[in-house]
């Protein structure tokens, strides 16, 4: 399959959510809409390198098909990384990004009759996000879906009260945030024990991990020892 072309972005809108987070919003201007798939990426290429595969960075897409040439991403800054240094302290308003997208195959599957754990930490809720919202938008019918979130503090929790609204409206979509550093009237820890006590009947699922390597691997780890097949984990890895 030939691969897609690079296009030009233009940043419309940013909005920082923490002192490391910041939600970029990028309009394609040469397109009347952008279609992707809710949980595909996109990739950018920025001026931070003389090698072409030195600059190339990519994003889940956080925002979900609405019709337009707008797209949301929401990104962390990374200690000295390159790429997010440049988007935080060099990228404005009006600033073009050079990109490729959407692409990946981190997505739904074609049948939703399995109840669905989307397990994240830090901004790898941006691709469940999107699918949630989708589900919601087109009433596609789906069994149930748990979005667990691990975060440090309740100011590390993106898009908190988005989703419990959505929870509130969206029947079978259930949200279970959890802190690890912070007390709270919600789940304390990690998600790792979420999803284990969610699973204890053992219900026939789809995991779908996105985050940072090492909650993945554990969680690949977790999940297969409850006795699920490898087949039934999907995983997005950052960083």
């Amino acid at each position: 399959m030939a691969l897609l072309p690079w296009q030009k972005g233009v940043i419309i809108k940013t909005e920082d959510c923490s002192s490391t987070t910041r939600r970029f919003w990028i309009k394609i201007p040469a397109l009347e809409r952008f279609d992707f798939i809710p949980g595909q990426f996109v990739t950018l290429d920025l001026p931070i390198h003389e090698k072409p595969n030195k600059r190339w960075r990519s994003y889940s897409i956080a925002s979900w098909p609405d019709g337009t040439n707008v797209f949301e991403l929401v990104i962390v800054k990374v200690e000295n990384g390159l790429g997010t240094t440049y988007l935080f302290n060099e990228a404005t308003v009006g600033t073009e990004l050079t990109l490729r997208g959407a692409l990946g195959v981190f997505t739904l599957p074609d049948e939703l009759d399995k109840e669905l754990f989307l397990i994240c930490t830090g901004t790898g809720i941006a691709p469940f996000r999107s699918m949630v919202h989708h589900l919601a938008n087109h009433q596609i019918a789906f069994h149930r879906v748990h979005l667990i979130f691990g975060a440090r503090t309740q100011t590390d929790l993106l898009y908190y009260d988005e989703l419990k609204a959505l929870e509130k409206r969206l029947p079978g979509f259930l949200y279970h945030p959890t802190l690890s550093r912070e007390s709270w009237t919600g789940h304390h820890g990690y998600v790792h024990a979420v999803y284990k006590e969610l699973c204890q009947g053992h219900p026939p699922a789809h995991f779908y991990l996105c985050g940072w390597k090492n909650m993945i691997d554990e969680a690949i780890t977790t999940i297969k020892e409850m006795g699920y097949d490898r087949k039934s984990i999907h995983q997005e890895i950052y960083g």
